[in-house]
């Protein structure tokens, strides 16, 4: 066997002797094309009617089995994000620790556990950063400790942990209903192109809901339950088109986003007046997504946005969901 790999279904011991191994997985963050907000439900959440993308940005979770039962995280060094006086959590409060720690429920044999999370995904930034990271986690503990779970039985944890994780279990392009979990994949492979900006803060999601409602209220307009979505997009997502798709974008978080932000408007008026087919704030924001027409004019917006002192990446969608990408003895 070549050194540094493993049998299959091998565990880390030998003996009585331990053998740490990690297993290495990424997934994707996404881009909610579309996003129909409900009112406030007496639960306290929302129905929503949403298209997700998944896009080529992702988070990397390295687990490595260590001694005993505990679950520790860091933070790699190898991150692309600038995460000076960001606070993310490395106990229980992460999602990563939550995603291990509901997988050793279920494992017959886990192990201590260290996970080193590459962020690239924007905190706070409405693309599910934190969901890719514990559906990156869930992938690569099951791989692990062997616990030989399906992809629908991991997507049934997965839901424990948010609305977003499934998706990012998923990847590629589905319908979101409910509060975000009833997925329902979407038969939309064609590339799409966009030109992501981020911003140097973050949006808490609660914040951006209830100063939806907020803005409702004050309005007193009857907000209908959404049931669907547009099929002008999907049927958009399908054909590749993203001029038709630039007309229908639509996400009813983003005034509130804005109301919390007021410079989220200006990020949008500048990509769309250098090129991009429309703009919009993704999920609740602060992150912006530039429709482009291609990858050329994607990464000529995504330039141009970098010369003007934005932080601003090209990427497309649809990808793959959560994957692994290596399983090393050490």
């Amino acid at each position: 066997m070549t050194p540094g790999t493993r049998k299959p279904g091998s565990l880390p011991f030998a003996g009585d002797r331990f053998h740490a191994r990690t297993v290495r997985a990424k997934a994707p963050g996404k881009v909610n094309v579309s996003l129909s907000v409900g009112p406030l439900r007496p639960d306290g959440y929302h129905s929503v009617a949403s298209v997700y993308l998944a896009v080529s940005l992702y988070e990397e979770v390295a687990a490595t089995s260590t001694e005993g039962t505990g679950i520790t995280v860091s933070i790699s060094p190898d991150s692309t994000l600038d995460l000076d006086g960001v606070d993310i959590p490395l106990d229980e409060r992460n999602l990563a620790y939550k995603a291990a720690a509901i997988m050793a429920e279920v494992s017959e044999k886990p192990t201590g556990v260290h996970l080193e999370i590459t962020k690239r995904v924007p905190v706070a930034g409405g693309m599910g950063g934190g969901s890719a990271d514990a559906a990156a986690t869930l992938l690569a503990c099951d791989a692990l400790w062997n616990s030989g779970l399906s992809r629908e039985e991991l997507a049934h944890l997965a839901a424990e942990l948010g609305a977003d994780v499934p998706f990012s279990l998923l990847g590629g392009t589905a319908v979101g209903l409910g509060v975000g979990d009833k997925l329902s994949p979407a038969l939309a492979k064609a590339q799409m192109d966009w030109v992501l900006v981020f911003a140097d803060y973050g949006l808490s999601t609660p914040d951006v809901f209830r100063t939806l409602d907020g803005l409702r209220d004050s309005e007193g307009v009857e907000i209908p339950e959404p049931v669907d979505v547009d099929p002008t997009i999907l049927q958009a997502l399908r054909n590749g088109d993203p001029e038709t798709l630039s007309r229908v974008l639509i996400n009813d978080l983003q005034r509130a986003s804005i109301t919390l932000a007021p410079q989220l408007r200006d990020t949008i008026g500048l990509g769309e007046a250098r090129g991009a087919l429309a703009g919009m704030v993704s999920g609740s924001g602060p992150t912006i997504a530039l429709l482009a027409r291609d990858s050329v004019a994607a990464g000529v917006l995504a330039e141009e946005l970098a010369h003007r002192g934005h932080t601003a990446v090209a990427v497309h969608g649809p990808v793959p969901g959560a994957r692994i990408i290596s399983d090393t003895l050490l």
